[in-house]
C-alpha cells in the first residue's frame, strides 16, 4: 500500500488508464503521470511463430494475414516464413515458439496444438510421385526428391519399404520434375510444385514420355483406411510461460482463424490466382476438398501409425507417444 504522502498532490503517482486511444479527455489531476493502453493482457514477449508459404495452409493463416484481426493477433504473434522441413528446427532450437510443422518432424519435446492439420481424405494433388516410362512402383530404384517436406518423403519411403517391401536410394534435387526425371526413375514433388506438374503433364510427358503419376496420399488411405496428415501446429510448452498466453487463447486463436479462412475460400482463390499458374477452380477445389484442416481423432490415429511405420522401417526416429498441449 502506497504511503499517505504519496497520494497528496505534489507528490505525481503513475496511474495507467484503460480506455480507447480516441477517448483521451483531459484529466483535471495535472500532476498525475497517465499512461494510456487499449489493452491489460498485450504481451510483452509475443509469440514467435515459424509458418508455411505454400498454398495449402492459407486458411489456417486467415487472421494472422487480413484484417480485421490481423492487428490484434500482432500483439501475440510475430511471424515469419520458412519451409516446413525449417519449422520445426526453429522450435527445437528456440527460435520460434510455435510451427507448422511437419509430422515427421514431432519430437517429445514439442507439442501438438489440438484442433488443426494440414490433411486429406483421400486425394491431396500437392504430393506426387511420378514413375518415368520403362518403370514401375516395385521396380523403381532412384528416386529424386526435393526437400521441402520431411513428412511427404517419410511418406514415400514408408510406401517403399513397409507395403512394396523395397529400398529406392532418394536423392535430393530443385523441384524440376523434367530434369529429375531425367536423372532418377521417379519424382517425389511436393507442395506448389506438385500443382503445377499436374498443370503441365503434357509438357513433361512430352520430353519424357508416358508416365505414371501416384498421388501419395490416396495411395496411404488405399493402404491404411486412414486419413492422409501432412502437417500440425506444434509448440515449445516453456514459451507459455514467456509470452503470458493461455493455452485457450492460442487455440481459441488459432482455431477460430481456420473458420475464418475457410468462410473466405473465395477470397483465397482470388489472391492466389495471380500467385500460381493454376486455374481458379483447380485453387478451389484444392482447398476445399483435397486439404481437410481439422484434426481429427483418425488423423491421431495416422500420426500414430505412420511414426511406428516409419520407425519399424528406419526412415524416422521412435516417438512412443505423442504429446498435446
Amino acid at each position: 500500500m502506497l504511503p499517505m504522502a504519496a497520494l497528496q498532490i505534489g507528490n505525481p503517482v503513475p496511474r495507467l488508464i484503460l480506455m480507447e486511444a480516441d477517448d483521451r479527455t483531459p484529466h483535471p489531476f495535472l500532476l498525475l503521470r497517465i499512461f494510456y493502453t487499449r489493452s491489460l493482457g498485450t504481451s510483452l514477449h509475443p509469440v514467435r511463430v515459424a509458418a508455411i508459404s505454400f498454398l495449402n495452409p492459407a486458411p489456417l493463416m486467415w487472421d494472422f494475414e487480413h484484417p480485421p484481426l490481423d492487428s490484434v493477433l500482432a500483439e501475440r504473434y510475430q511471424l515469419h516464413y520458412t519451409l516446413p522441413a525449417l519449422c520445426a528446427d526453429e522450435l527445437l532450437a528456440g527460435r520460434a515458439d510455435l510451427g507448422l510443422i511437419p509430422i515427421a518432424s514431432l519430437t517429445p519435446e514439442l507439442a501438438i496444438v489440438p484442433g488443426c492439420t494440414i490433411a486429406s481424405l483421400d486425394r491431396v494433388r500437392s504430393i506426387q510421385l511420378i514413375v518415368k516410362p520403362g518403370y514401375t512402383l516395385e521396380t523403381v530404384r532412384t528416386v529424386a526428391a526435393d526437400n521441402a517436406s520431411r513428412s511427404s518423403r517419410a511418406y514415400a519411403e514408408v510406401l517403399f519399404r513397409q507395403f512394396l517391401h523395397t529400398q529406392p536410394r532418394f536423392v535430393t534435387m530443385p523441384a524440376h520434375p523434367i530434369e529429375m526425371l531425367e536423372q532418377a526413375d521417379a519424382a517425389l514433388l511436393i507442395g506448389d510444385p506438385a500443382l503445377l506438374a499436374l498443370e503441365a503433364r503434357s509438357q513433361i510427358e512430352e520430353r519424357i514420355g508416358p508416365c505414371q503419376w501416384f498421388d501419395l496420399a490416396h495411395e496411404w488411405r488405399a493402404r491404411t483406411g486412414l486419413p492422409w496428415v501432412a502437417a500440425v501446429w506444434a509448440f515449445r510448452p516453456e514459451a507459455l510461460q514467456e509470452s503470458h498466453l493461455s493455452v485457450a487463447k492460442l487455440q481459441e486463436d488459432l482455431l477460430s482463424s481456420r473458420d475464418h479462412g475457410l468462410a473466405h475460400i473465395d477470397d483465397l482463390v482470388r489472391e492466389w490466382s495471380p500467385r500460381i499458374d493454376i486455374p481458379p477452380s483447380v485453387i478451389h477445389d484444392y482447398l476445399s476438398i483435397n486439404i481437410h484442416y481439422i484434426l481429427t481423432e483418425d488423423c491421431i490415429r495416422t500420426i500414430e501409425l505412420f511414426r511406428r511405420y516409419a520407425a519399424d522401417a528406419g526412415v524416422l526416429p521412435p516417438l512412443p507417444t505423442l504429446r498435446f498441449l
